[in-house]
């Protein structure tokens, strides 16, 4: 959200988190006090606290904040010294750490990487609270409205200091404020929805993944359903390709370590890698990414500029050692697979293939109806030493970004410190029915690698030229896209993609039999559909079926039976009536065939 920094709900929140670490040590003076940055949809402050926080000093602390905020305290600023600051905090431990880390230039105030000794410190005051801090605030309390905030909305979590777990455990409470109650009566709406939508509870009510101890934290098990979701989306995404000129690649799931270390993934992944494994005189490591085993099949045979592109596309499954903590059902896990593809262009098609590939991206999104997207560039932060490659690289792979996003006509901005370590990067941010913003489709221009590489091709005039490469993966892991798209339908998956598109739902036992003869029908036609064979009575398989989101509930009694048809009913209660079992046949072949995201069309 570029815009968000420095806004006036930007200052709101990050008031009205000093204001919560204000009440805080009213409640509890013994506390110790970290930090209190906003964040996306609110704010949250670090504390070690004497003892557990209980429902009650929760409610206490959101009276006394609102208390606050009705005195009309003025937010006072002033510059002083490291030897002043530390005698202000010198019994506050944390704010001690961050002093002297700023006073060293080694980071900042909220645990980021700084370049270079900070030139001044500042404090913000209001009432009897002052903090470490360098803006922006409101200017006076009255800018905040109590009734537009709130902190007991959400429970208390741990974290650990400076986000290392080696470090001592914190209390993060976190707080939520907006200009006027309207906004955070619907902040609060959408958060209670995203309880209904959460992945995890409805790929459990779905049965579609689970995840067990025996196997390993972060490791799903996808079930039939789960699978069938899956390799729905991986076969129309390969068939796409396909038809975008793509060749298919399988690799293995390690590669020798030499092979990261070429490419420079190792050791700068390190401490997200699983260690390294030993294997008589050489040591393997779990494919923590697909380019270096691409790069290889590239470079395993010789190329004449007439070849280029040359775009090799795998579903290829990766492993990252995430913290425990950080582990979060589908869209956080140690083992995905990355819808990966790496072009292998010369410098005059670069423009060209990194247009298509947008394009592509637009169009596999836009199919599954999510059209509220931003684009974010990512470049280099030219303070940081964390990048490979020269100046002039970087300079020639951001600016046929920017020309590409130019020339497409595509709204973007453009954020340091949001690039590969190889090269800069086109990311796209969707926004879904409850406006949550996802980062999936990615596009990277890559001069570094292929150097590394020593990756060649021969030109027109027969000498030997370094191609560039492409990197893109439209929905990022199948895991953490499949997560989201739970979330987003709800579990309610347009006829396409839903793991059972009908079920039959025979009136008596004697009318199984006409079941099991439509199905048989219905799946020669190439759909997935099953029979409910239960003793449960016609309203409650209806409502069963309902509760499993399946798009078509076909019922059949005597009369269907003797008419060759089915009495159809949506899954949003919607009844067609009986038709023909050909005529049903047409509608979902029509609504499959069209991708379409309604279950009937017109």
């Amino acid at each position: 959200m570029p815009d968000y920094v420095g806004s006036q709900l930007y200052k709101i929140r990050h008031s009205t988190a000093h204001i919560m670490a204000q009440a805080v040590l009213d409640r509890l003076p013994n506390t110790k006090i970290a930090i209190g940055p906003p964040i996306e949809d609110g704010f949250y402050y670090d504390f070690e606290l004497p003892r557990a926080l209980t429902d009650e000093d929760m409610q206490w602390i959101e009276n006394r904040m609102k208390e606050i905020m009705r005195k009309n305290v003025d937010f006072t600023v002033r510059e002083v010294t490291a030897e002043e600051a530390l005698g202000q905090f010198q019994d506050q431990p944390y704010k001690v750490e961050l002093i002297n880390d700023l006073v060293a230039g080694r980071v900042d105030d909220n645990g980021n990487e700084i370049a270079a000794p900070a030139d001044k410190l500042t404090f913000y005051t209001q009432d009897t609270f002052t903090d470490l801090c360098r803006g922006p605030h409101v200017v006076n309390t009255r800018e905040i409205n109590p009734d537009a905030i709130s902190v007991t909305y959400k429970k208390p979590a741990g974290a650990y200091w400076r986000g290392d777990e080696n470090r001592q455990q914190l209390t993060r409470i976190y707080g939520t404020a907006w200009e006027s109650p309207e906004q955070l009566q619907d902040y609060l709406f959408r958060l209670e929805e995203a309880k209904r939508r959460d992945h995890r509870v409805v790929g459990e009510k779905l049965n579609l993944f689970t995840f067990t101890p025996l196997v390993g934290k972060g490791l799903p098990l996808w079930k039939p359903l789960g699978a069938t979701l899956r390799d729905t989306l991986e076969r129309w995404l390969r068939d796409t390709q396909i038809e975008h000129g793509y060749l298919p690649v399988v690799t293995p799931h390690i590669g020798n370590l030499n092979l990261y270390r070429t490419s420079g993934h190792y050791p700068y992944y390190k401490d997200s890698q699983y260690a390294p494994i030993q294997v008589d005189e050489e040591e393997f490591l779990l494919k923590p990414m697909n380019c270096p085993h691409h790069i290889m099949i590239y470079k395993s045979d010789m190329h004449s500029y007439r070849d280029l592109p040359v775009r090799l596309a795998e579903f290829g499954t990766v492993y990252r050692y995430e913290q425990s903590g950080e582990l979060h059902g589908l869209t956080r896990v140690r083992g995905f697979t990355v819808d990966d593809a790496h072009l292998f262009v010369t410098p005059e098609q670069l423009l060209a293939e990194f247009k298509n590939v947008v394009k592509l991206i637009q169009q596999i999104f836009n199919t599954l109806g999510l059209t509220d997207f931003r684009a974010r560039v990512g470049i280099r932060d030219p303070k940081s030493e964390k990048y490979v490659g020269s100046d002039s690289l970087w300079e020639k792979a951001s600016s046929a970004i920017i020309q590409a996003c130019d020339e497409l006509g595509l709204p973007y901005h453009v954020e340091e410190g949001e690039a590969a370590f190889y090269g800069p990067k086109l990311d796209f941010i969707f926004r879904d029915v409850l406006k949550r913003e996802w980062q999936l489709g990615t596009v990277q221009v890559d001069y570094n690698l292929p150097e590394r590489f020593e990756l060649e091709y021969v030109a027109e005039d027969g000498t030997r030229q370094r191609p560039v490469m492409i990197h893109r993966a439209p929905f990022g892991s199948m895991e953490r896209f499949i997560g989201i798209i739970i979330e987003h339908f709800a579990g309610a998956f347009p006829v396409w993609l839903a793991p059972v598109q009908a079920v039959m739902i025979p009136i008596t036992d004697r009318n199984v039999e006409y079941a099991e003869s439509v199905a048989a029908q219905l799946k020669a036609a190439g759909m997935r559909v099953e029979i409910d064979k239960g003793k449960a009575r016609m309203g409650g398989k209806i409502a069963a079926a309902r509760e499993r989101m399946i798009p078509y509930m076909l019922i059949m009694g005597d009369r269907d039976a003797a008419a060759g048809t089915v009495s159809v009913r949506l899954r949003d209660d919607r009844d067609l009536g009986a038709m023909p079992i050909a005529q049903f046949v047409s509608l979902i072949q029509g609504q499959v065939d069209s991708m379409s995201l309604d279950l009937v069309s017109g």
